[in-house]
């Protein structure tokens, strides 16, 4: 999976200027578009192109017809498309997918050799074959100084061993989540926010972690995705353990859905599953009971 430079951040009024378009791009085995910048408005849609990334020239696949710069609004530096892809181009890229085949298994020998404690995932060349980069899992850092010299020797190029985490993997690889549809970190997410247990009990879902977790092993990304609207929702509700007074019976509050907006109260005697606006019309006649009460007993 190429890698883009997104860390540079340059003001929209100069990339203005260096470009007058800007247009997606797909690479190998990775289904989102990245954008680069063109002053070239006649691409379509599946045309090859040679791009420039941080790890080289690399060959994509036009996924988002040229787009006015005006309308540009990431905020990103652009890398350039350098050319549309010659036949010389698509045939170089359909060697080199072959010799990554080869090299991986080359290395994937040499770490044995070497008893590194490292699962190679992937291996990919640079267009031009300077760079040759290798993706790893390992749970712990591993010292492949000496890999990369055998490395180096046999492929006769430049090496980068790339350790990459559990969701990256799945980034790579992709398939389809719980809800059925492709993974979001393998088609829009760009980032992987932290996703603690606390929003799954936020969103008062059963913990069951099996469930909860996702093709990464990690908690399910989209766990965030409605945390805030639960967050904001749930302060129209009483607290859990809170008490209060109906028919001037004491009930304590041992649970909410938001989704059905029912509120559970109970006590020894008692359950009863009220409506949120039932339950604040219900309590807020007793308060009332109640204050008529005091100003009798004041009289």
């Amino acid at each position: 999976m190429p890698k883009i430079e997104n860390q540079n951040q340059n003001p929209q009024s100069n990339q203005a200027h260096e470009y007058t378009h800007f247009v997606g791009v797909k690479f190998l085995n990775t289904p989102r578009a990245y954008f680069f910048g063109t002053n070239d408005a006649n691409y379509k849609l599946d045309d090859k192109v040679v791009v420039e990334t941080v790890r080289g020239m690399e060959l994509g696949t036009i996924a988002i017809e040229p787009i006015d710069i005006k309308k540009y609004a990431n905020g990103l530096y652009l890398k350039p498309i350098v050319r549309k892809a010659t036949d010389v181009d698509i045939h170089l890229a359909e060697i080199n997918q072959k010799d990554a085949v080869f090299a991986l298994e080359i290395c994937n020998t040499e770490a044995k050799k070497l008893s590194l404690n490292m699962n190679l995932i992937s291996c990919e060349y640079t267009l031009d074959k300077s760079k040759v980069i290798f993706s790893y899992l390992a749970d712990d850092r591993v010292d492949f100084r000496e890999l990369l010299k055998v490395l180096a020797s046999r492929l006769r190029t430049r090496i980068e061993l790339r350790q990459i985490g559990s969701r990256d993997k799945a980034k790579m690889i992709g398939g389809l989540g719980i809800c059925g549809l492709p993974l979001c970190c393998s088609t829009f997410l760009n980032e992987f926010d932290g996703i603690s247990i606390n929003r799954a009990k936020n969103q008062m879902l059963a913990i069951n972690i099996p469930k909860l977790s996702g093709q990464c092993g990690k908690l399910i990304c989209c766990l965030k995705y409605e945390d805030d609207a639960y967050s904001e929702e749930r302060k129209k509700y009483p607290e859990l353990g809170s008490k209060h007074f109906i028919d001037k019976v004491e009930y304590t509050v041992t649970s909410i859905n938001i989704l059905s907006r029912i509120v559970k109260i109970e006590n020894a005697e008692d359950i009863k599953f009220l409506p949120l606006e039932d339950f604040y019309k219900q309590v807020g006649n007793n308060n009332n009971n109640k204050n008529k009460e005091r100003r009798y007993e004041k009289k």
